[in-house]
C-alpha cells in the first residue's frame, strides 16, 4: 500500500507525519545519550570508590592476610567490571547516538527536499488554475456584453425613428462584441484544457512519486530506529561474559580466605622470640617474726639461716625479690602497650625475631642493589672493549669516570652487606643458644611454609626464604682498588657453549666488518645466546655455530619461555 494512491489529497497530514517521525528518532537519541551518561557517572562512581580503599600505601607494607588479598582482589575486579560499564557508554555513543544523530540530519535534509517538490508542483498547479480562472472570467464577461449589443441592436433595428447611421453603429458594435467573446471563449477552452492536463499530471506523477519518497524515506527511519534498538542491547550482551568473569573472579576471591593461614600470618608478624616470663617468688614478710618457745622452733635472722642451708648442701641465698620483680617487668610490655623505641640501623631496638627479619630483608635488598652496580659495571667494561677495537664508535676514556663511580657504589654495598650481615649472624647465635624447651616447642609447632616480611607482608615464595649468612650470601670480600675490568673475560675460554635463551629475526642485512661483530643477511634467523646490556649490542648463534655481536635495533627478538631462569653470561 503507497502513499502516492492512498494519500493523493493529504499532503499537510503527510508532511506532519514526517515531522513527528523525525521528533521521535531524536527523542530516543536523547535517551540514549542519557542512558550513556548514567553509565559513565555509574562507571566514574565505581572508580572512586575503588580508589577510596585501595591500599594507599606499598604492597610490602600491606598486610598479607588472605582476607586482606582477597578485598583487593574484589577491588580490582570491580575496576574492572567498571571498565566495562565505560565500554558500554562508550558503544552506545558511537553506535547509538552519533548514529542516530547523523541520521537524524540527513532525513531533515531528504524531506525538506521533497516537499519543497511537494509545494512546487502544487504551486505549478495553483498557477494553470488561476490562468484557466481568469480565461473564464474573461469569457463570461465578454458574453455579457455580446448580450448587450445584441439587444441594443434589436432595439433600434426595430425602432422606426432610429437612423440608419446609428443602426449600423449598433450592428458593428455587436459584430465587435460577438468577434471578442468567440476570442475569450477559444482562450479559456484552451486554459482549460492545459490545467486538466497539469492537474492528471500532478496527481498521477508528480504527488504519488513525492509521497513515495516521503513513504521511502519514513520507512528507513523506521528500520534505523529497529536497528538501534538492537545494536542498544548488543552493547549490553557483548560485555556480559567479561562481566561474569568479574563475578567469578569475585567469587574466587571469598573462596581464597583461609583463617589458619591468617592465624599463622599473625604468628609470624608479631612473634618476638622471648621467653615467656618466669614465676614470681613468694615473698615471705613473717620470716622477721619471733617465735616463742613453746613452738619449739629457735628463732634465728636471716643470715643465719643462709649459712646453715649452705652448710647443709642446701641452695644459696634465695634471690632478691625486688631484683626479680624487677626482670619480670622488663617483660610486661609483651602484654600491655610496647614502649616506642628509637630506629636504630641494626633494629637493635627490635625483638630477636623481626630483628632477624629486618636484617634478612635489607640484605636481600642491598644485594640486589650490588647485583645491579655489577650488570652495569660489566655492561661498561664490555662497551669500553668494544670501543677500543674500534676506536670509530666512541672514545674508551670517556667511560672510565662512570666505571670508577660503579665501582665504588660497589665497594660501598659490600661493606653494607657484611656489616648487616655481622649483626645477622649475632641474632642467629643468640637464638641457637636457647634451651632445649624452646627448640621442643619449635619442633612440635613448624613456622608456615610463606614467610612473613617484617612489616607483616606475607609471601609464599619459597625463594625468598631466611637463612643464615654461611648458608644465603658467602662472605662478601673487599674489591681491590685496581681490579681488572676483564676479570670476568675468562668465562668465555670455557669449551661448553652458551645455551640459547631465544632467537631474532634480521631486519636489515649488518656487514659485521668489525672485530666481534657477525655478519647477517636481511631475514636471516640467527640464536640469541646473550642479551643487551645496554650497549645497543646482542650476542648471536649462527645455525653454522658461528657467534659475534651485531646491533641490537637491527633484529626483532623474541625471548624463549623456558629462558627465564636461564644463565646470562657476561
Amino acid at each position: 500500500m503507497t502513499w502516492g494512491t492512498e494519500l493523493w489529497d493529504q499532503f499537510d497530514n503527510l508532511d506532519k507525519h514526517t515531522q513527528w517521525g523525525i521528533d521521535f528518532l531524536e527523542r530516543y537519541a536523547k535517551f540514549v545519550k542519557e542512558r550513556l551518561e548514567i553509565e559513565q557517572n555509574y562507571a566514574k562512581q565505581l572508580r572512586n570508590l575503588v580508589k577510596k580503599y585501595c591500599p594507599k600505601r606499598s604492597k610490602d607494607e600491606e598486610p598479607r592476610f588472605t582476607s586482606c588479598m582477597s578485598f583487593y582482589s574484589i577491588l580490582n575486579e570491580l575496576n574492572d567490571y567498571a571498565g566495562q560499564r565505560e565500554v558500554v557508554a562508550e558503544e552506545m555513543g558511537h553506535r547509538v547516538y552519533g548514529e542516530l544523530m547523523r541520521y537524524s540530519q540527513d532525513l531533515k535534509a531528504e524531506r525538506k527536499h521533497h516537499l519543497q517538490e511537494g509545494r512546487k508542483a502544487q504551486q505549478n498547479l495553483d498557477q494553470c488554475w488561476k490562468q484557466m480562472d481568469n480565461s473564464k472570467k474573461k469569457f463570461e464577461r465578454e458574453c455579457k456584453e455580446a448580450e448587450k449589443s445584441q439587444l441594443s441592436y434589436d432595439r433600434l433595428d426595430n425602432d422606426i425613428n432610429a437612423t440608419k447611421s446609428d443602426v449600423e453603429k449598433a450592428k458593428s458594435q455587436l459584430y465587435m462584441r460577438t468577434h471578442t467573446a468567440d476570442e475569450s471563449k477559444n482562450e479559456y477552452a484552451a486554459q482549460l484544457q492545459n490545467f486538466n492536463a497539469e492537474q492528471w499530471k500532478h496527481f498521477n506523477n508528480a504527488i504519488p512519486h513525492i509521497f513515495k519518497n516521503l513513504q521511502d524515506m519514513d520507512e528507513r527511519r523506521t528500520v534505523k530506529l529497529g536497528e538501534t534498538f538492537r545494536s542498544f542491547a548488543e552493547a549490553e550482551r557483548r560485555v556480559v561474559p567479561i562481566i561474569s568473569k568479574c563475578l567469578e573472579g569475585m567469587v574466587s576471591a571469598a573462596k581464597a580466605v583461609d583463617e589458619r593461614r591468617d592465624s599463622s600470618i599473625v604468628v609470624e608478624s608479631f612473634k618476638s622470640g622471648f621467653e615467656p616470663p618466669g614465676d614470681f617468688p613468694f615473698e615471705d614478710f613473717s620470716q622477721n617474726l619471733s617465735r616463742t618457745g613453746s613452738d619449739g622452733i629457735i628463732s634465728t635472722t636471716p643470715k643465719e639461716r643462709d649459712r646453715d642451708r649452705e652448710r647443709e648442701g642446701g641452695p644459696g641465698p634465695r634471690p632478691d625479690p625486688k631484683h626479680s620483680m624487677g626482670k619480670a617487668k622488663n617483660k610486661l610490655w609483651l602484654f600491655g602497650k610496647k614502649p616506642k623505641a628509637p630506629s636504630l640501623e641494626d633494629f637493635s631496638h627490635l625483638p630477636p625475631e623481626q630483628r632477624r627479619k629486618r636484617l634478612q630483608q635489607k640484605i636481600d635488598e642491598l644485594s640486589k642493589e650490588l647485583q645491579k652496580e655489577v650488570d652495569q659495571r660489566d655492561a661498561l667494561n664490555k662497551m669500553k672493549d668494544v670501543y677500543e677495537k674500534n676506536p670509530q664508535m666512541g672514545d674508551p676514556s670517556s667511560l672510565q669516570p662512570k666505571i670508577s663511580e660503579t665501582m665504588c657504589n660497589m665497594e660501598k654495598l659490600r661493606s653494607e652487606i657484611h656489616r648487616n650481615e655481622t649483626w645477622l649472624s649475632e641474632v642467629e647465635g643468640k637464638q641457637s643458644s636457647r634451651g632445649d624447651r624452646r627448640h621442643s616447642a619449635d619442633n612440635h609447632n613448624p613456622a608456615p611454609q610463606g614467610r612473613e616480611s617484617p612489616e607483616g607482608s606475607y609471601t609464599d615464595d619459597t625463594s625468598q626464604e631466611h637463612h643464615t649468612p654461611h648458608h644465603h650470601t658467602a662472605s662478601p670480600q673487599p674489591a681491590q682498588p685496581n681490579a681488572d675490568p676483564h676479570e670476568f673475560d675468562d668465562e668465555f675460554d670455557d669449551d661448553d657453549p652458551l645455551p640459547v635463551i631465544g632467537h631474532c629475526k634480521a631486519l636489515y642485512a649488518f656487514d659485521g666488518k668489525n672485530e666481534g661483530t657477525l655478519v647477517m643477511k636481511e631475514d636471516e634467523v640467527l640464536y640469541i645466546i646473550e642479551e643487551d646490556k645496554g650497549d645497543g649490542w646482542t650476542r648471536a648463534r649462527k645455525q653454522s655455530g658461528e657467534e659475534g655481536y651485531v646491533p641490537t635495533s637491527y633484529v626483532e627478538i623474541t625471548m624463549e619461555k623456558n629462558s627465564k631462569g636461564a644463565v646470562t653470561y657476561i
